[in-house]
Order: structure tokens, then sequence, then C-alpha cells
């Protein structure tokens, strides 16, 4: 229901939709375009930031909750072999089925010959970002397998055929409007019943029998317990506990990262997810799947795409952490503004930038530079991740692949010249706003200056830190302006 709050007024500009746009910049105009949701989509994201500091001020011992998180997660990825094996023998005894893939393309492999194996033409999905990450929708629906997501979100983003814009609430980018119009051309809802109650119910019964005769169901897993070889779960809508216990054959698709090493961790992560994620103090269903249902089977597929390349590089290791809370993108003022949609990637928002060049890093250079480095994702992440050090030597990383435009090789060349000369660089302070008032418009702001498409440029102060420290304290006079 997070993502059919209050109602918004229709949009102004150009569509907002678009499954994965090549150009970053012309899906962050559109979105920017329509600025009634881009309004809607800043407000709807920081009222979940501020319901995670409220949650936050009211535990006294949140800092050592989240230090001790990020311990646990360094701890694990230290000994990362030893407590995926422990997992696979204690699910093993379990009656589970375990399976290893190296990557997507396997991932998808194995899950599509388990359900040949069982003549499975249909499946339905809880909400997983690894599935999104893998492709795996599109490539079980080529294999023949009709595949239904059952969370409310993911089922708006499936019926538009659009992918999912934010990790936690898929949907956070949709008014009510928006759905109302959906489930209307897909679901033959009532035209113009925009009530949430309805709406939800709406896809609930349409949704429902779909669940009653699949052949069988997925889900994503929040963590994988080692001790004792179980899935952990949480969603807000139960349909995860419907996916995996409905039919008789439940899979489970889960990154190698996800790995905590005893139950007595799992508190510690509850405590912190939901809280981080939309502000409330816990989830609503908090699901421990420990073995196949009775008469059934249970799979579970182990995925590295890439984890473990990341697991051996020091800088980006510590991404290894996140629990897909989403708490980075609620407080990122890019991502609050430019929509989900714009990164042309699953992972948006500053996880995004750090997760997404490292599948692709031609494909994705340009994302590390769509922050202004603010430091406040990590400041809410709840594992502490260093994200904006992070987003930073990626930038170093791409330039040393050679990924930087040349444009952005001259203009950085020129620039590290003038920041490493203070003489030259404070000269050009004060030279550069004269210059500016006489420059013609067009000079400045024209289609080089990608920045100068939103904004202006802010007009200098009149005096800098530096000549104000200058003139009352360098010349020995002390006193304050």
């Amino acid at each position: 229901m997070n993502h059919l709050l209050q109602e918004e007024e229709q949009p102004r500009g150009a569509k907002i939709r678009g499954r994965h746009p090549v150009d970053q910049l012309e899906a962050a105009n559109r979105f920017i375009a329509a600025t009634a949701h881009e309004m809607m989509h800043d407000n709807r994201l920081w009222d979940l930031r501020k319901k995670r500091d409220a949650q936050m001020h009211a535990i006294p011992e949140w800092e050592e909750l989240r230090q001790l998180a990020s311990d646990i997660k360094s701890h694990t990825l230290d000994h990362l072999a030893d407590y995926l094996e422990e997992f696979e023998h204690n699910a093993k005894k379990n009656g589970i089925h375990v399976h290893w893939a190296k990557d997507a393309q396997e991932s998808n492999q194995i899950i599509g010959d388990i359900l040949k194996a069982h003549q499975a033409k249909s499946l339905i999905k809880s909400k997983s970002m690894l599935g999104e990450e893998c492709g795996l929708r599109p490539y079980l629906q080529k294999e023949g397998i009709a595949v239904v997501e059952t969370d409310l979100g993911e089922r708006i983003q499936q019926l538009d055929d659009e992918d999912p814009s934010h990790v936690v609430v898929p949907a956070v980018h949709k008014t009510r409007t928006d759905v109302s119009k959906v489930f209307v051309k897909t679901l033959n809802a009532q035209p113009g019943n925009n009530d949430v109650h309805y709406l939800a119910e709406w896809q609930r019964e349409t949704t429902r029998p779909y669940i009653l005769s699949a052949d069988a169901g997925m889900t994503g897993g929040n963590f994988l317990v080692a001790e004792t070889g179980a899935v952990v779960v949480c969603t807000n809508e139960g349909n995860a506990d419907l996916s995996a216990n409905t039919p008789s054959l439940h899979i489970v698709t889960v990154g190698i990262e996800k790995i905590i090493p005893k139950m007595e961790h799992l508190a510690v992560f509850i405590r912190l997810l939901s809280r981080s994620a939309l502000g409330s103090p816990i989830t609503q269903y908090t699901s421990y799947f420990r073995g196949p249902r009775r008469g059934g089977e249970m799979h579970v597929v182990l995925v590295d795409n890439g984890r473990s390349t990341r697991l051996g590089k020091p800088n980006f290791k510590p991404g290894l952490k996140c629990i897909r809370c989403g708490a980075c993108m609620n407080t990122c003022p890019v991502f609050r503004r430019s929509g989900g949609l714009s990164y042309g990637s699953v992972y948006a928002g500053p996880i995004g930038l750090i997760l997404s060049p490292g599948y692709d890093p031609h494909k994705y250079r340009n994302l590390p530079f769509a922050s202004t480095l603010n430091g406040s994702c990590a400041n809410v992440c709840p594992v502490k991740i260093n994200l904006h050090e992070q987003i930073l030597a990626w930038r170093g990383e791409l330039a040393k692949q050679g990924e930087l435009s040349l444009s952005k090789k001259v203009i950085m060349k020129a620039l590290g010249k003038l920041y490493a000369n203070p003489k030259a660089y404070r000269q050009a302070i004060q030279m550069g706003d004269k210059i500016l008032q006489y420059l013609p418009h067009f000079v400045v702001y024209n289609r080089l200056n990608a920045w100068g498409r939103q904004r202006d440029l802010p007009e200098a102060p009149k005096k800098t830190f530096h000549s104000w420290y200058k003139k009352h304290y360098m010349n020995g006079k002390g006193d304050e302006a």
C-alpha cells in the first residue's frame, strides 16, 4: 500500500515510463518534465526518510545496532566460502536441494530446468531483485512458462510493462490515478475508481486464481542462516508465504552475499531492515523457511553473478553488505528528483551507482557521476556501507578503464591543473563571475553543457572565505567580520 498514498495532480510534460532506457539523461529529463510526478516522488520518499529517522531516535542503541550489523557482515564476507558450505550442508539435511550458479545465465537455466523437470507451465513469484538482475522473468516466458508477480508493486509494474523503480517500493513513482489506469487497461477495473482500498483488493482478487492454480512458486531471500540452513523472507503482504506454500514446488533464488552465520544474528538485521526501509517497526511477515512443505520440494539457487569478483576488490567489497532496504534511495537528492527508471539499471540510487558498474562498466559509466557525494546515503545505511567513498572510487576506476568521454577527460584534466594551483584557482574565481556577466546566455548554456540544461549558475559571492580570512587574520587584525 506504500505505492498508493495520497493523490497528486496529473502530470504535465512528457510520459515518465520506459523500460531500461538507453540514455539516462534523456530519461531523467522526461521524469523532470512530469513536474507533478517529480514533486510527488520527492515528497513520498522524503516522508519515508523522516519515518526512518523517527524510528532511529526511538531506539537508544541504534548506532550500536548499525555497527554490530556492519561487523557481522564484514566477518561473514571474510569467511564467505565457509558459511556458504555450512548453509549447504544444513539445508540438505533439511531436505532442501541446493544449486550453485556462477552467473545470471546459469541461474536462469537451473531454474528453467527445475520447472521443466516438474512439467511446470506457470509460476507465481514474490518480489526478488536478484530475479530482476538476472532477467529471469523474460527468460522463463521465452521458455513457455507464464510468470505472475504477486507483490502489489511488482504486479503493477509487470502489468504496465515497466521495470521496478525502487528496491522496496517498485511502483513508488506512480500515483493512484496511474495505477487505476493500468488496472482498467489490463485487469478490467472500474474506470475512474482511484480508491486505494479498491485498487489493492482488485489486484488481490484478480491475482488469487493464478496463485491457486500455479504449478510452482518462487521467492527471493532476505537472509540465509548458515547455522540452520534456513531462508528468511520479509514481506508486508504475505505473498511470499502464498508463493512458497500453495504450490508443491518452492524455488528460492538468492545472492551468495545474503548469508549470515547464526540465528542470534538474525534479530539484529530484522530490527534494522523495516525501520530503515519504510520507517515501520517490523515487517508484517517475517517468514522462516527451513524445508519443503509436506509432500513438496524446495530448491535454493545460490547465485554469484559477479559477487565473488567484487569480494576480491577491497574498495568495493563493502557493497556486498547491502540488505536491500532502500534507505540510501529515500534520502538521495538525485534519486528523489530523477526517478529510479532514469538510471537504466536494476539497482538505482546510491547503491546502484556502486553495484551497476561492476556488472557492465561501459554501459553504466555515467552513473557514479550522478551524485553530489554529500554522504547522506552512508549516514542512513543500516550496515554502514561507505557509499559516497565507493562512488568516488568508481569514478577513479572508470577513468583507469578508459570509460570517460573525451569531453569529460579534457575538462577533468583542466580542472585538475587549476585546482592544483591555489593562486590560479583564486584568480579564476575572481575573474569567472565578471566574465559570465558579459557572455551571451547561449555561449554558456548550450548542448555541450548538460549541467546547465536544468539550472543557471548561481551568482558568485562578493568575497571568498580565503579573502575574508586573509583580511581579518593573516594581517594580524584578528577581529571577526
